[in-house]
C-alpha cells in the first residue's frame, strides 16, 4: 500500500509538471501570437510604404544615361603673312598656352626673297575652336578646312572586345594552372600568346582612339609675300647665270656631236677603207690603161711617114 502510495504521488507530480509546462508554452504562444499580429502589422506597414515609395519612383521618368561622345577633329589652315618667323612663334605661344604640343615643323626659303613654313599642332578638343580662330588671325586667311569624325561606336567596340578578351586570357591562365600533361600546357601557352597579342593589338588601337580623340590635329601653312624685285629679277638673269647658261649650252653640244660621230663611226671607216681601195688599185690600174691605149688615125699616119708612091 505503501509503495502504491508513492507511485501514485509521482504520477501526480508528473501530470502536475506536465499541466505547468503546457500552460506556460501556451501562454508563451499566445504571447507569440499576440506579437505576431502586431510585427506583422508593422511589417505590412512597411511594404505598403515601401511599395508606395516605389511606385512613387515609377512615376517618375528616370534620366537617360548620356553616352560620352568621341571626336577626331582635323583641320588645315593656310595663311599669308608679313613675316613667317613670327607667325611661327605666335602659333608655337597659342598652341603651348591652349595645353597642346607642336607635332611637326618644316621651314624653306623660295627664291632666296620669302619664306613658308609648315607646322603640325596638336590641341585639346576643348581649345580646338579657339586656337583656330588665333592663327587665322595671324594673317591673311588663304584656305580653312575642317573636318570631324564621330568614332563614338569604334570606341565603345574596341572597349568591348578588351574586356572580353581579358576574360578570354584569364580563362587560359586558369586552364594552364590546372594543366597535368605537357602536351595540354604546350597547347595552352600558344593559345594564350595567341590571345596576349589580340589584346596588345586592341589596347594599341584603343590608345591610338584616345589619342586622337583627346587631342585635335591644326596643320598650318605659313606663306610670305613676295618681294617687289622677285619677278623682274626672275624674268632678268644675272651675269654669273648667263655665264653658267652658255657653258652648260656649251657642254650639251659638245655631248651631241660626240654622241653623232660616235653613231657615224662605223660608216666613216668604211667609207675610208672604200676610198684607200681606190686610191692605191683602181686609180692607178686605169692610169695604166689610158697610157697603153690605141692612138687616133693622125698619130698612126704620122708613125709610117709620107707617102712615097706616084701614078
Amino acid at each position: 500500500m505503501r509503495g502504491a502510495a508513492v507511485a501514485l504521488a509521482a504520477v501526480s507530480l508528473a501530470l502536475t509538471g506536465c499541466a505547468g509546462g503546457a500552460s506556460d508554452r501556451s501562454a508563451d504562444t499566445k504571447g507569440q501570437s499576440a506579437a505576431q499580429p502586431a510585427e506583422g502589422a508593422g511589417a505590412a506597414d512597411r511594404g505598403y510604404e515601401a511599395d508606395k515609395g516605389a511606385a512613387a519612383d515609377t512615376r517618375k521618368p528616370a534620366a537617360p544615361a548620356l553616352r560620352q561622345q568621341h571626336i577626331i577633329r582635323t583641320a588645315e589652315l593656310s595663311v599669308e603673312v608679313e613675316d613667317a618667323s613670327k607667325a611661327l612663334a605666335t602659333a608655337r605661344r597659342v598652341t603651348e598656352g591652349a595645353g597642346g604640343q607642336v607635332a611637326n615643323e618644316s621651314t624653306e626659303r623660295i627664291d632666296d626673297t620669302h619664306l613658308t613654313s609648315r607646322i603640325v599642332l596638336r590641341v585639346p578638343q576643348g581649345s580646338y575652336e579657339s586656337v583656330l580662330e588665333e592663327l587665322a588671325g595671324t594673317g591673311r586667311l588663304l584656305s580653312r578646312k575642317a573636318d570631324a569624325k564621330d568614332v563614338t561606336e569604334q570606341v565603345v567596340d574596341v572597349e568591348s572586345r578588351i574586356a572580353t578578351q581579358r576574360a578570354s586570357v584569364d580563362r587560359v591562365r586558369a586552364l594552364m594552372n590546372r594543366a597535368e600533361k605537357l602536351s595540354d600546357v604546350v597547347t595552352l601557352e600558344g593559345e594564350l600568346s595567341r590571345r596576349q597579342a589580340d589584346l596588345e593589338s586592341l589596347l594599341a588601337q584603343q590608345a591610338s582612339l584616345k589619342d586622337r580623340t583627346t587631342l585635335a590635329t591644326i596643320t598650318l601653312e605659313l606663306s610670305e609675300k613676295e618681294g617687289p624685285g622677285a619677278s623682274e629679277s626672275g624674268d632678268r638673269p644675272g651675269f654669273l647665270e648667263a655665264l653658267s647658261g652658255g657653258w652648260n649650252a656649251l657642254v650639251t653640244a659638245l655631248a651631241w656631236v660626240v654622241i653623232v660621230l660616235a653613231a657615224v663611226a662605223p660608216w666613216l671607216a668604211v667609207a675610208l677603207a672604200l676610198y684607200l681601195l681606190w686610191r692605191i688599185l683602181v686609180r692607178p690600174r686605169r692610169a695604166r690603161r689610158a697610157a697603153a691605149g690605141p692612138t687616133g688615125p693622125a698619130e698612126t699616119a704620122a708613125a709610117k711617114g709620107p707617102d712615097t708612091s706616084t701614078d
